[in-house]
């Protein structure tokens, strides 16, 4: 009787950034990690390229932004990076002088797809304005000094909220706005970054059930929530920002469950992204 085959791993595209290191945790520490490492094959990338990597086949599952969801991927139900008001780590700086109706330039960190689209909003929809959006290197001085305003995404943002004085000194002041806030403010629900997104047709061959990897990925979730300060000790010799910041941002500010609002948030942020034409129509969001 011929054997079959035994089941390949699934490959992952993850982000080693500061703010999935929580949903990261059983992949990365024992004592689940080398029982993981015999089913999933992690690759670490940037958020942009996650989804390319699952669209193209070069990955199964992927930690992706919002804004690179197709009606080919399917959301894992379960997990997400999100926030519930403030989220310090996408920032809108808006030199003094200028509102959010006239803002003609936006120097603009171009590494989330999902901030851009999110600041496309606020600008079109909700102020009736649209600036032209240039790409720029994430240094606050530089962007501000070439344009009416700036976004700052991740790392790069929470480092000027501690440099604010500077910044302000060199380029003038200027209105600081948390997108997340914006959002929460105009629309009543959370702001979502990124889900855990899979091709579903990868699951079975590979020898998986969406319960399993759903299981998994709410495990490590849950685990790596438990394990905020050891997380805290790792990731403070990376940044140049205090532990107490770090933990403050990993719990205060970034929301881990995705419950019915943030699926709310997802589709009314995709069709508000449709109307004002930064993002394709998604009439339907695809679930496992």
């Amino acid at each position: 009787m011929s054997r079959q085959p035994a089941p390949s791993k699934l490959r992952v595209a993850a982000i080693n950034f500061l703010n999935p290191a929580p949903l990261m945790w059983n992949f990365e520490h024992p004592p689940l990690a080398s029982h993981l490492a015999t089913r999933y094959t992690l690759h670490y990338t940037q958020p942009s390229r996650c989804a390319d990597e699952l669209l193209s086949g070069r990955a199964d599952l992927g930690l992706i932004p919002i804004a690179s969801l197709t009606p080919a991927l399917a959301i894992v139900p379960g997990c997400t990076i999100a926030s519930l008001d403030h989220v310090r780590s996408i920032l809108l700086l808006v030199k003094a002088g200028h509102t959010l109706s006239t803002v003609r330039t936006v120097a603009a960190d171009t590494a989330s797809r999902s901030s851009l689209a999110y600041a496309d909003i606020l600008f079109r929809k909700f102020s009736n304005n649209h600036p032209q959006f240039i790409p720029a290197a994430a240094d606050p001085i530089v962007m501000l000094r070439e344009a009416d305003a700036a976004i700052l995404i991740g790392d790069p943002a929470l480092l000027a909220l501690e440099s604010r004085t500077t910044i302000e000194a060199a380029a003038g002041p200027c209105q600081w706005i948390d997108l997340a806030h914006e959002w929460r403010t105009r629309t009543g629900l959370p702001w979502v970054a990124a889900v855990w997104a899979v091709r579903p047709e990868s699951l079975s061959p590979n020898g998986f059930t969406p319960a399993s990897l759903t299981a998994d990925l709410e495990l490590s979730r849950d685990h790596g929530l438990a394990n905020i300060d050891k997380i805290v000790e790792e990731w403070t010799p990376r940044l140049p920002l205090s532990s107490a910041i770090i933990h403050n941002y990993l719990t205060e500010n970034i929301h881990y469950t995705l419950n019915d609002d943030c699926i709310r948030t997802i589709e009314l942020f995709r069709q508000y992204a449709a109307e004002v034409e930064s993002l394709p129509p998604l009439p339907n969001l695809r679930f496992l």
